[in-house]
């Protein structure tokens, strides 16, 4: 009877022990499996390829002046009755900018009107003269050489009065350039003189500039030259004018290094609005070359793992480790050419992210997701 009672005992704890495991089994069929981490990326993170023109620049400053300026000088020596102008002041071509005193230029030219009138009357007198001894000639009363000496009274008399006539005009011209007239539209920039200043021949008077064409002068090294042409494109930044991009062109090239090593190219820009003033600092880049469109990535974007260039690209919500061929690299606008390996429209990691490695998942911005499937959805159609 025992054994039949520890017989029965064993197939019963048998039995439950296999129970309890099918349950376990069971259990752990039902339980579901954990998900696989997925990495958010935010918008910062990531950048889609993009076709457009890359240039290789070159930094320039310099200091900008105005194309066209001048000095007026005093034409005569005078005292100033009036100056009409100040610093700053607008004036046009002829504007009268100072009144010189014109008493002493008055008695001069007087003097000279006189001279010529006593020239005029001396010739008068001895065209007369030949007139009655030719007449005395033809009827043999005189002799030849008598009637030349006469003849060349007149003579004389005539260049007396072409050489009055000639100081008369320098007086009256004189008269004329008491009033000192602006050369050109401008602005003045310095007024040399004051009334009541008595001033000499070639005195400045004041100084003018236009503002609507300005040159920017940056001094360039000389192993560049090689590089610049007429017509290249600048774009530069003065201080001060929160931002706001200025546009020139190269104009002309100075033939000789300053001494320096550096050759100093001129910049041509338009002024209209008057916005620049000379002597401003300007500080951009002059663009050397252009290429047609082609696609680039950020310079953020490249890795380097045994000597070849990749980038993560996010494919169908995987990180994928892409192969690429990297062309002409633009500092300047941190952008790099890709030649093959990623086309536009591709989504790559811009940024160093260490935790994320080539086959994790990756979930991208709505906006991005959304173009990204788009590209791959074109691709699968073509």
């Amino acid at each position: 009877l025992i054994p039949l009672v520890l017989i029965g005992l064993i197939l019963a704890g048998s039995t439950a022990w296999m129970m309890n495991n099918k349950n376990k089994s069971a259990e752990a069929a039902a339980k579901p499996s954990e998900k696989p981490t997925v990495y958010e990326l935010a918008q910062s993170d990531i950048a889609t390829v993009i076709k457009k023109e890359l240039r290789t620049n070159l930094s320039l400053s310099g200091t900008l002046m105005p194309l066209n300026q001048t000095t007026v000088k005093s034409k005569v020596a005078a005292e100033v009755r009036q100056i009409t102008v100040q610093e700053g002041d607008k004036v046009t071509r002829g504007q009268i900018i100072a009144q010189l005193d014109v008493a002493d230029l008055k008695a001069r030219l007087a003097a000279q009107q006189a001279s010529l009138d006593e020239a005029r009357a001396r010739l008068a007198l001895a065209e007369k003269n030949r007139q009655t001894n030719l007449a005395l000639l033809n009827q043999n009363f005189i002799s030849q050489n008598a009637y030349d000496g006469i003849a060349s009274s007149a003579d004389v008399g005539q260049a007396s009065v072409r050489a009055a006539e000639a100081q008369w005009q320098i007086a009256k011209r004189a008269m004329d350039d008491a009033v000192v007239r602006s050369p050109m539209d401008g602005i003045i920039s310095k007024r040399f003189v004051q009334p009541g200043e008595k001033i000499n021949f070639d005195t400045p008077v004041a100084a003018i500039v236009s503002l609507n064409q300005m040159e920017l002068e940056s001094p360039v090294p000389a192993s560049e030259i090689p590089r610049i042409k007429a017509g290249q494109i600048v774009n530069f930044n003065v201080d001060g004018f929160n931002g706001r991009a200025f546009v020139g062109k190269v104009a002309r090239i100075n033939p000789s290094e300053n001494g320096s090593r550096s050759i100093i190219v001129y910049v041509s820009v338009d002024n209209t609005d008057n916005a620049l003033k000379g002597g401003m600092f300007a500080k951009g880049t002059i663009t050397l070359e252009k290429s047609a469109a082609v696609p680039v990535v950020p310079l953020s974007a490249l890795r380097e793992e045994k000597g070849q260039s990749l980038v993560h690209q996010v494919v169908d919500g995987k990180i994928v480790a892409q192969a690429v061929v990297v062309g002409v690299r633009n500092e300047d606008e941190n952008v790099a050419e890709i030649k093959s390996g990623v086309t536009e429209g591709a989504v790559v990691i811009a940024v160093k992210l260490d935790t994320i490695k080539p086959g994790a998942l990756a979930s991208l911005p709505k906006a991005s997701a959304a173009a990204a499937e788009g590209k791959n959805t074109d691709k699968k159609t073509n």
